[in-house]
This record gives C-alpha cells, structure tokens and sequence, in this order.
C-alpha cells in the first residue's frame, strides 16, 4: 500500500487523477533566468539615477564626496554626472537676494534713531563651494544680517540726527561701502543698498517740529521787513520824485517870470526910445488903444488928455512921454468939472 505522507521528489505539479503535469520544470528554469535579469535592469536603474544630479538655473552645484567638499570647482546649471553613491550635489543659489534689516542705534548728539536697510545681494558663482564650506546654507543669517547691523550702527554714530536726513545719500554710501567690505571677504558681493526709513524719538520729531515752525515765521517776518523796506524805498522815491517836479516846476515858473519882466523892460526901452525919437508915437498909441468913447475930462484947446496907456497889464504914466519942451502933455491938463 502506498504511504500517503510519502512525496515524490523532486516534486511535481499533477493532475486530479494524479497523473504529472507536463512543463512544470521548463518554467521553473525560465524563471529562475528571468529574475536575475529584472533584478540586475533594477539595480542598474537605481545606479543611473543615482549617477545623474541637474543643477537648477540661477544655482551652482557644490559637490560633496562622502562629506568632503570639492572646493576646486562648482557644478554649472544643467545636467552632470557623478560618482553613484559617493557623490552627492548641494545647490546654491547665486542670484540676486534681497535683505530688510532695521538697526536701532544712536547719531552723533546721542538721538535714538531706528534705521531700516534694504540690502540686494549675490553669491560670486565661481566661490559658492567655498562659502558652503565655511559658512553652509543659512549664510545670510551668519553673516549677512550681522554686518548690516554693525555698519549702520558705525555710519549713524559719525553723523546727527538732522545730518541723517539732509545728508542721507552720504549716510547710504558710507554703509554701503562698509557692507561690502564686509561681506567681500566671505564671497557675497553687494548689489545696492537702499535706506528706506529713519525712526527716531517722540521727543525729537516734536523738537524738529518746533525749529521748523521757528524758521518759517522767522522767514515769514524776513519777508514782511523786507516788504516793508522795499514799500519805504518806493515812497522815498516818489517823494523824491515829487520834490524835483516841484523844484522843476519852480524854476519853470521863475524862468518865464525871469523872461517876462526882461520882456516888459525891452517893451519899456523900446517905447521910451520912440517917444525920444518919434514925439508922434504917442498919437499913434492913443489911436490904437482908443475904444471910441470921448473922456469926460478935457484939457486946455480941447485936447484929449492923455493919462495911460495900456501895455502887458502894466500902466505907463503919461510923464513917459515927452513934449517937445520936456515937459509931458498929461502935466499941462486941467481938470474941469
């Protein structure tokens, strides 16, 4: 009787009846072939990843090599090749950062004053694996922020509180310049910096506050004097103006009062020497100036007496004319009633 518990080896796959299947070793085989060759495609999947690193752009790659750091070279952007296993690539970034620091310090007249900092950055590309080396991956707060700190500081205490306003571009180039050696000996360069605010105490915005509005009625009283003298010099001359027509005026009036009176005294040489020459002119004269009235006084043989005659607003008495014997005929008139 066959044992039951007894099993055939090698052992074989059968049948319900019993009988063995025919195949069942050929697969076995087959299998035993294939596994080795899905292992090893694997294997070597996992190496070729392994042996690849892609540098992202605006980064370079610092190799590392169990630990170690190559510092001769950095990894540009793009696809490389390195040791599987061994090798690995760390990323920095080398284009331009940006910093917002605020440092609180005292000027030069001992003011409280808050100043706030933008500082624009970059990593020297050729150098990244050395600031990795020395510094790693948190650079900016190992250095970067503390040198920032330290030259406002150093800057605003060379200056007072009202030279950091009315001398800010002055103030932003020093700290500048101090940033940047700083920062140079650890292979950051610095691309611009920029102050973007200063803080400083109640008290004193109130102190400014005051000189500003002490300046401006100290020009606005600058404005009125000058105004004033400006309006006095206007009146002084126009006064002065005034006081040379005047005298202008007077001396015009002089003048022809000058030229009448030598007018009238030619008028009288000129009469007084026809009457010498011309006994006749004052027949003459007394027909022009007569108004065709007889007088209602007469002299001796009916004459018309003579009294004046008018000339240029002045009397001419009638002992100007002369009579043949000297004596005028107005003086041998006789009044009559």
């Amino acid at each position: 009787m066959k044992n039951p518990f007894k099993r055939d080896y090698p052992y074989k796959r059968r049948t319900p009846e019993g009988e063995p299947l025919e195949g069942s070793g050929s697969s076995r085989s087959a299998l035993k072939f294939i596994a080795p060759i899905v292992i090893g495609i694997i294997i070597v999947s996992i190496i070729a990843v392994s042996s690849v690193r892609t540098v992202d752009a605006g980064h370079r790659g610092v190799l590392v090599q169990f630990g170690n750091i190559d510092t001769d070279t950095s990894l540009d952007e793009g696809l490389h090749f390195v040791v599987p296993f061994r090798d690995s690539v760390v990323q920095m970034e080398v284009r331009t950062q940006k910093i917002v620091e605020s440092a609180t310090s005292a000027s030069k007249d001992l003011q409280d004053v808050t100043t706030q900092v933008a500082l624009n950055y970059h990593i020297d590309p050729d150098q990244a694996q050395v600031l990795y080396q020395r510094l790693g991956l948190d650079y900016a707060a190992r250095v970067v922020s503390p040198a920032i700190q330290e030259s406002v500081k150093q800057v605003t205490a060379r200056f007072n509180a009202e030279e950091l306003i009315t001398k800010r571009e002055t103030v932003k180039n020093q700290i500048e310049d101090q940033i940047t050696a700083r920062l140079a000996a650890y292979n950051i360069i610095v691309d611009a910096v920029s102050i973007t605010d200063f803080q400083f105490s109640e008290l004193f915005k109130s102190a400014v506050e005051a000189k500003v509005a002490a300046q401006q009625r100290a020009l606005q009283a600058q404005n009125e004097l000058r105004r004033i003298q400006i309006e006095a010099q206007q009146n002084e001359a126009q006064a002065i103006g005034e006081q040379k027509a005047n005298i202008a005026r007077a001396e015009g009036i002089k003048q022809s009062n000058v030229l009448e009176a030598e007018g009238e005294a030619q008028a009288i040489t000129i009469i007084d020497k026809q009457l010498r020459d011309n006994p006749t002119y004052l027949d003459w004269l007394k027909a022009t100036n007569w108004d065709g009235k007889l007088p209602l006084v007469t002299g001796d043989e009916g004459q018309t007496p003579f009294i004046d005659i008018p000339r240029g607003g002045n009397q001419i008495q009638a002992s100007a004319g002369q009579s043949g014997n000297g004596t005028s005929p107005a003086a041998n008139a006789q009044p009559t009633s």
